[in-house]
């Protein structure tokens, strides 16, 4: 098999399995790294140690961060098990580099403030939403027109982190905001339509069961991007959502504009928004480090276990785990929960 080849049914593996299609790029740039390390040889030739090898010349040679060796070990993994349908027991065995155990950067109200009024346009409009709702950077550029309620007051995010949907709140104030935002990507779209376009990409196979389904308003992008490009899964000419780097470099110049020494990315946003709910409303309190290891005190017990795990789920955390790093600020109750952006 060459590896031309190889790469091909890699792409393959992973279109079939539904993986984005960021994914699907970082994983073959891993595996062709992986191939030219060691010398353009054929990883079914390889194994355990050349594997081994690579990884550690990432972290030694290349100082690379454990989460990237972690990236670069999946998709290895994913090549071996999955493609070359190597059931073996080394792939097991393999062993992930530990994450450090970093607390979030978060900033405190009145930064946030500051920086949500120095951001401008339609990125002042996405910060603001990812504050609102804790959505994730990309959750925020993917959303949909039929994905927000307005009489509701919620957001479907569909597809999130994990693949799973969710359901998160859709703070008062943002609501007029939306709506125009949705007004412009209604004008948009009807200019593209106007000019032959006006499809968008459609998730899974939807496309091909409802063929004209790509070009109904309800499927537009809220934040449509300023241009139309070619869909590099189908090559048709579509127009996608923003890009996520130009909202993060809106945010670092607005950091350095408004004077915030804190190391500030857009999901500086949802570690905000997640600890300035608990510190609102949820009744969670200081986890206390007890003998026998670190434990919620018994009081309320089972209410508090309840309370975190509606949270995590409002985050789209996989694990309760993930969402307890944000007590570390906590050290009082509340009354109930709102969006933290209704409550400035």
């Amino acid at each position: 098999m060459s590896k031309s080849k190889l790469l091909e049914q890699v792409r393959s593996a992973i279109r079939v399995r539904h993986y984005s299609y960021r994914t699907e790029q970082t994983y073959l740039l891993w595996i062709k790294r992986y191939i030219f390390f060691h010398n353009k040889r054929h990883p079914v030739e390889m194994g355990e140690q050349e594997i081994t090898a690579f990884l550690t010349h990432l972290a030694v040679d290349k100082h690379v961060a454990a989460s990237t060796q972690n990236q670069a070990l999946s998709a290895l993994l994913f090549l071996y098990k999955e493609v070359l349908n190597q059931e073996l027991d080394w792939l097991d065995n393999v062993v992930r580099a530990k994450r450090p155990g970093h607390m979030p950067t978060v900033l405190t109200r009145q930064e946030i403030s500051l920086l949500l009024s120095t951001l401008k346009g339609v990125y002042a409009l996405l910060a603001r939403l990812m504050y609102g709702t804790g959505l994730r950077l990309m959750e925020a550029l993917r959303l949909r027109v039929q994905d927000v309620d307005f009489e509701y007051k919620q957001i479907i995010v569909r597809s999130g982190k994990g693949n799973k949907d969710r359901i998160t709140m859709l703070p008062d104030v943002l609501c007029s905001a939306l709506r125009d935002q949705i007004d412009y990507a209604q004008r948009v779209h009807n200019h593209d339509l106007s000019e032959g376009h006006g499809e968008t990409a459609l998730p899974y196979a939807l496309g091909r069961k409802y063929p004209n389904a790509g070009k109904e308003f309800r499927w537009q992008f809220i934040f449509p991007s300023h241009n139309r490009s070619v869909d590099p899964l189908s090559g048709v000419v579509r127009r996608h959502h923003l890009h996520d780097k130009n909202l993060n470099r809106a945010i670092k110049e607005a950091v350095r504009k408004a004077g915030i020494r804190k190391s500030v990315s857009s999901h500086t946003l949802r570690h905000s928004f997640a600890t300035h709910l608990l510190e609102h409303g949820y009744d969670i309190r200081t986890i206390q480090d007890k003998s026998d290891g670190i434990r919620f005190g018994r009081t309320k017990y089972a209410r508090r276990v309840k309370t975190m795990d509606g949270f995590h789920q409002l985050l789209g955390h996989k694990d309760v785990s993930t969402t307890m790093i944000y007590t570390h600020v906590l050290n009082r109750g509340g009354k109930g929960v709102k969006s933290p952006l209704d409550q400035m």
